[in-house]
This record gives C-alpha cells, structure tokens and sequence, in this order.
C-alpha cells in the first residue's frame, strides 16, 4: 500500500486534473490511499469571504458564484450529462450550506474559531466528492472516505493536536474492512473531541497523507505538485537552481523550516518515526525523477557538493538585547524566552555572542513591536538602572539558511560562504550555526535577497561557471566592437572560462535599454533604435542598483567627463567599472585617490588598462613589476598610436591636415583630434603610468612640449582646427624636414624619470628602439632594478576600434578570473 497526496495546481483545473487522473490510472496495481487538497487557491477564497464577512461586508455572495463556477466546470468536463445530476445536486447543497452560514456571520459580525475551520473545510469537501465521481466514471475501483470518521483531535496544553491512538484505532479498523484499489480521502480536515470540524492547519493535506501513511504502514508517501521536487533554492528567484535527487529527513526538515514551501514540517515527522520514504513529483511531468527523502539521504548533492540546498524566509526583525549586567549573570536568556514565549512569538534565529554581552534573535516581522513591547517590559528593572539597553529592532531582513547532513565533515563550508557574499558586497548582519553544522543560518538586507540567493547558487552549485552582468554606456566605434566581440567569443569563454557574460543595459548619448535579462547581441542597434528611454544617467544608475545583480559592472566606452566623475558611486555600491576613458584617472590627485581608496574598501573591481596602450599590458605590466618588488626609475614611451600615425605618414608630399584626417578617419584620434595633437592625452597616459608607480603627480606637473602654434591650439571646433592646420603647413614641414635632415624620424615622446614626467615632440635617430615604430604602434620601455640596461619592452597596436575594444573586454574577463 502507498499513499499519494495531490494538492494546489495539481488540482486547480481540468487540465491539471487530468494529469491526476492519468497518474492514478497508470499507478502500480498494489492498494493506494489518494488524498486531494482543495481546488487550488479555494481555501484562501473561503477564508477571505468569512473574514469580509465578519466585517459587514456582503460580496462573498457574488464569490460563491465564482466558487460554484469552477467546480461545475470539472463536472461538466468529466462526467456525462447522463451522470451529472448526483454530483451537481451536492454542490449546490454544500454551496448553500456555505452561504447560510457566511450569512449568519455577516448578521452577527463575529467569527470563531470553528466557523473558519467550518468555512475552510468545504474546500476539500467539494473537490473530494467531485474527484470521486470523475475517477469512478472512468471505471476505477475506488471508494470515498471521509477524513473526520479517521483522523480526531484533542485539547493538549491549550492546544488542539492530532489524537494519535484514537486516529490509529480508526484507521485501521477502516483500512482491514475495505478491499477497493483506491481509496479517496479529503485532506486537512478532521474531527474534534466533541465530533466538531476542525482542520490540521497549513500544509493540512500533506499532514493527512503522513498520518495515514503512518498508521497504516504504507511502503511509501508521494505528494505530487507542480515541481519536480524540492531545489536548491527557490527557482523563482534563482533560475539556475536545481532539482535535489535526494535528501535526508533531516535535511528535508531545515529546508522546509527556512522556507521551502514545497513540504511542511509537521510533515515529516510521522514519517521519521517510521522511515517511510517520501518521493516529491510534479504532476505535469510525471518521468522527471523528483526528490526522494528518507533517513539515509545521500552524502553528496546531485552535483557532488556537500551542500544540498539553501532556503529563506523573508519579512524578518532582527531584536538586540545587550548590556554590561548581562555578564555572568544567569537567567537572562531564560526570561528573554519565556517573555516571548507567554506572547506565542516564535523565535527564528537565536545568536549570543561569547562575552555573554548580548543576545541576538530573529522573529517575523509581524511580531517585532509586540516583541520589543515583551522584551523592555521583561527587562525594564534592569533597563532603568542602565545595566541593560533597550531592545534594538532591525527590520526588512532575510534569514537565508544553507543546509547539508555532511558539513560537519568538510573544511571551508562557512569561509566559503562568507567570502562569495562579502566580494559581492553583502554584509551579514548575524550568523547561527549547531553543534550538527547540518544547517548555516545568516541574516541579511532584505534589499540584497536575490543577489545573495544567486551569489551563494552560483558558489555551491556553479563553482564552474561565474556571471558577469555588464551595464554598457557608450556604443560607438569601440562600443560596438566590444559588444561583436563579447557575442563572437560567449560560446568559447562559457566552454573555456566558465564565464557567461551577460549584457543588461546599454546606453548612448541619447537613448537607452535597460534590461532585466541578457540583451540579444545580434540586435542590439535595431532595439537601441527603437527603444523610447531617453538616455539618462541618474536613471541608469537607479537601475543598476535596483536590479542589485551579483558580479555587476559599469563599462565606460566614451570620453565624458560628466559619466567619468561618476565612478565613485558606482564602486561605493559595489559596481564593478572598467573604462578607456582616461579622463577619471588623469583627473585631480585627490579625485584618483578616491577612487583607487573606494575600489579597495569595497572590494569593487576597477580596471582601466586601455587608458594607456589600448590593447596593451601596460598598466598590469607595471602594476606586475611593482606588486613583485621591483623598482621603477624610468619610463620612455610612445603611446599615441595616432600621433605615431600621423609622423609616419607625413612626408614632403603630402599635407599636414590630410593625414590628420586620415587618423581621425581610420578611428585613431579621440572624436576632438586637437586632444590627440595637442599632447593633452599623451600627458594623461604618462600622468597614469607616473601615479600607478607610486608618484604624486598632478596634469599641471608634466611639462608638455607642443608643437602646435598657439593659434591651433586656441581653436575651438573641429572645422576651425583643421583649417588652422592648413593655415600653417609651412611650420610642419619646417619640423620635418629638420629631421630628415638629421637623418631622424619624429616620434611624440613621454617621458617618466626621477618623479618628473614630461611629453613633447622628438627626433629619434635610427639607432633608438622608437626609430623603426611603424603604424599606429605603441611602445613602452620599463626600467627598473632588474631592467637597468635592456628594459622591459611592451610594443604593439596602441590605436583602433578593434585592440581598444579588445582591451576592454581582456579587462572583463580578467574580473571573471578574479
């Protein structure tokens, strides 16, 4: 004999219900017990009716229409016409019932106890009978049991509680006197001592099933629902969570307590008492394995962690009791519990530190002011005397429980946890583990639930694979390389790395998408096109906040000062950014400190590596040399790749501004040239460079040689600049021919020796390794301690779309590394 239980959707309508026919039909030919819930969400229906009711309000007649209208519907589906008139004739009694005594409820404006177990009770009534009458039209051998002549009740320390002995002796007298293949009995309701309805509370059906189970020694309880099983975490907020094979009773129970709605506890413990194994299955998929519970469990999860799942329980106050008259004092936690107790507040979560100084608890959040109320007036002697303070009250938290038999035996449980939470920014406001080290309960920020549900899934059970959620602000030409470049290589880094990178807002100067899921890569432009949000930063921040996703980074793809001088706010909350504008690290010193300090007390990532030599270890390189002792004395470097560009092309033949134009055109230049030109953006590469080796150095201290006359340099627009170029041609190929003369190349130069840094136009003769530098190429010599006659080289595309794109996404990467 087994049992099997169907309950909620699994019963909700007829195409749900025909699922449960299916099952039962195809069920092994051995006896089966089959208890039914009400339809689904009937019992809140009833219940809600009768409280309006109490409350003057007459609208539960218009509900009693909707009620009658969904169990007609199941009639009228199943059964033929020819066979209707029984079922429908009860429906309407029981519908009448109903409303008779909602009636006298609204005249009387009172409800009692047992006219809410006598309202919630025709849930399971109705559906019972009708499923009755649907199973036997399909010819099953089946008989209809009602559970208030097996299950009773009794007063028990003011509470009602099941009447075991009485319940067994019944059950069993049923069960040797019937011999039908299936026996079909409502869930949740019973009878009292004085043969009154009363019913057995939440998760009442599956109470049901577990009892009977119990008393009849069945071989095995199913309950059926609508997932396949119970999850590593609840797969509405965690969408990679994952089915659980299999779970101890033990584990089942801490799961279940912390949250996991698919089993109750009241649940379990028949059936611990008897190691009658539970199997969960979900009624719309009937091959999907499902979750068995049973005493061995297994020691390993389906993925082979220790850990088999996490749950939690939102809407939570944390209360703090503490003081110095506390210590070595007993009796403290003892009249702590019994003040809440005497108010039937239960305690979650109970953390005391070792000092004996204070006593942290956790409780619903419902109970928190009755619950402070209880403490202060409990303690008020020794509040008075200031021996111990008032209680403190935290509210809108999140208990989150991480739950396996086997921890106990495996190192690093706990610090894992910890970690994976604080590199994301979550702080944990209490901790509570047993001696067992079954279960690792915390306490957090209800605002930071999703993200640590996520962050602690992707620890325990995606240790292979890390998610990147990246924010983009600035689709141009390296924008728009980089978001190529990320579609091209998802495959590979999530085959390779076990990184999937996600791209969830995208922003350019004028309008925006923001996004809650991945942004499809292969029309992005058309959406970005289409979309009807304007661009607005303070909006995008706002957003990426809310959505508070683990591993979140802001990427920089413009020169904006304005989006620049924002990155602190976004490293203060966590948000990772990676960024080719130069202008936030070439800014002030005290502005660069900030952010360096902000990145390094958040832990936030804050990478900015094409600041310097687009595609280039520069930065990492030098970062390297420092990080493992050496010693910087001397930087020379060409690190404008248009600049490069340009004196490699100038020649006699051609014109000054047309090559000029030629970079501006091939995307070497910033979108103003005179910034190229100028040196102003070669002078904030090597102010970067001076300040990551550890010189305190402002824009206003590198001395900057220009070569462009004054009247270029005042030029206000891009037409106006390119005219003052022609204007002075002459003056150029005066430059140049000097040098050709001198059989040298003209190289623009940066310089960093003895703390002073310096750029300025050069003519390098054919013997210096910048001599032979063609293209748009950079080059950077490192000399140093170790590097003293031959430097450090690092050379190559310093300018383009495509290598700056790609430095940026080397440094995303190098986060999902991290």
């Amino acid at each position: 004999m087994k049992v099997l239980k169907f309950g909620g959707t699994s019963v909700a309508d007829s195409q749900s219900l025909s699922h449960v026919v299916g099952i039962i039909k195809n069920s092994k030919k051995e006896q089966q017990i089959v208890v039914v819930s009400a339809l689904g969400g009937i019992t809140n229906i009833l219940v809600e009716m009768a409280e309006e009711a109490s409350k003057g309000k007459s609208e539960f007649q218009d509900t009693i229409k909707v009620i009658e209208k969904r169990h007609l519907t199941l009639i009228l589906h199943f059964i033929p016409v020819t066979n209707q008139s029984e079922i429908i004739s009860f429906l309407k009694s029981q519908l009448n019932s109903l409303e008779e005594i909602l009636e006298s409820i609204y005249n009387l404006r009172e409800l009692t106890p047992y006219s809410i177990a006598k309202i919630s009770s025709f849930g399971e009534i109705l559906s019972s009978k009708i499923i009755f009458h649907i199973l036997r039209n399909f010819n099953l051998d089946i008989v209809l049991k009602d559970s208030r002549e097996l299950l009773f009740t009794h007063e028990l320390n003011e509470r009602e509680v099941v009447n075991h002995e009485r319940s067994k002796k019944a059950c069993h007298a049923f069960a040797s006197a019937i011999s039908n293949k299936i026996i079909l009995i409502p869930g949740f309701i019973a009878s009292n001592e004085n043969g009154k309805i009363t019913t057995l509370g939440r998760g009442g059906s599956d109470y049901t099933a577990s009892l009977l189970a119990n008393y009849l020694n069945v071989t095995q309880l199913e309950i059926w629902s609508d997932v396949s099983g119970m999850f590593t975490a609840n797969p509405n907020l965690v969408s990679q969570a994952l089915p659980i094979p299999r779970l101890s009773y033990h584990e089942a129970m801490e799961l279940s307590h912390f949250g996991a709605k698919v089993i109750y506890p009241p649940t379990l413990q028949p059936l611990i008492e008897k190691e009658i194994p539970i199997l969960i299955k979900n009624t719309f998929d009937p091959s999907a394995r499902g979750t068995i519970i049973d005493k061995k469990g297994t020691a390993e999860g389906g993925n082979g962690t220790v850990v088999k799942g996490f749950s939690h329980i939102e809407k939570v106050a944390l209360i703090n009791l503490e003081g110095s008259g506390m210590i070595g004092i007993p009796g403290f936690s003892k009249r702590l519990f019994e003040c809440l107790s005497v108010k039937s507040i239960n305690i979650i979560m109970i953390t005391q530190a070792s000092s004996e100084h204070s006593i942290c608890i956790g409780v619903r959040m419902k109970d928190a002011v009755e619950a402070k109320k209880a403490i202060d007036s409990e303690f008020e002697f020794e509040i008075n005397r200031s021996k111990v303070e008032p209680a403190k009250v935290e509210l809108n938290m999140t208990n989150i429980a991480v739950v396996g038999d086997n921890m106990k035996k495996h190192q690093g449980i706990s610090g894992k946890l910890f970690s994976s939470l604080g590199a994301n920014n979550i702080n944990i406001r209490a901790i509570a583990q047993g001696a067992s080290e079954r279960n690792i309960s915390i306490i957090i920020d209800e605002r930071n639930t999703q993200k640590s549900l996520n962050t602690i899934h992707e620890s325990f059970f995606e240790t292979q694979t890390k998610e990147l959620n990246l924010f983009i602000t600035g689709v141009g030409n390296v924008g728009s390389k980089l978001l190529e470049q990320i579609s091209q290589q998802e495959e590979f880094l999530l085959e390779n790395l076990r990184l999937k990178i996600r791209v969830i807002a995208l922003s350019n100067s004028k309008k925006m998408i923001l996004s809650q899921t991945p942004i499809n890569l292969d029309n992005w432009k058309q959406k970005l096109d289409e979309s009807n949000l304007k661009a607005n930063r303070e909006v995008y921040f706002d957003n990426i906040k809310k959505l508070n996703l683990r591993n979140s980074i802001f990427v920089d793809n413009t020169a904006d000062e304005e989006i620049a001088s924002e990155y602190n706010r976004f490293l203060k909350n966590n948000i990772g950014v990676v960024t080719c504008n130069k202008i936030a690290c070439a800014s002030s010193l005290s502005n660069y400190k900030v952010l360096k300090k902000t990145a390094r007390k958040f832990g936030t990532p804050f990478l900015f590596e094409t600041n310097v030599g687009a595609g280039l270890p520069v930065i990492d390189t030098l970062n390297n040399l420092i990080a493992s002792g050496d010693e910087i004395h001397k930087i020379q470097a060409i690190l404008s790749g248009s600049l490069n560009f340009v004196f490699n092309n100038f020649t006699p033949d051609n014109s000054f501004e047309d090559v000029v134009k030629a970079a501006q055109e091939a995307g070497y230049t910033e979108p103003d040239p005179k910034i190229d030109l100028s040196g102003v953006d070669v002078a904030r590469k090597i102010l970067i460079l001076a300040r990551e080796s550890g010189f305190e150095l402002d824009l206003e201290n590198i001395e900057n040689q220009s070569f462009l006359p004054k009247e270029v340099l005042d030029t206000t627009t891009n037409e106006g600049f390119f005219e003052s170029l022609k204007k002075y041609e002459s003056h150029f190929q005066s430059i140049l021919t000097k040098a050709k003369n001198k059989n040298c190349r003209l190289k623009y130069v940066a310089q960093l020796e003895g703390g002073k840094a310096s750029v300025g136009l050069k003519e390098i003769n054919p013997t210096h390794d910048f001599y032979n530098l063609e293209g748009s190429d950079n080059i950077i010599l490192f000399y140093t301690n170790r590097y003293k006659n031959q430097p450090l080289i690092v050379k190559g595309a310093g300018a383009g779309a495509e290598v700056t794109a790609g430095g940026i996404f080397g440094d995303i990467i190098r986060i999902g590394k991290t």
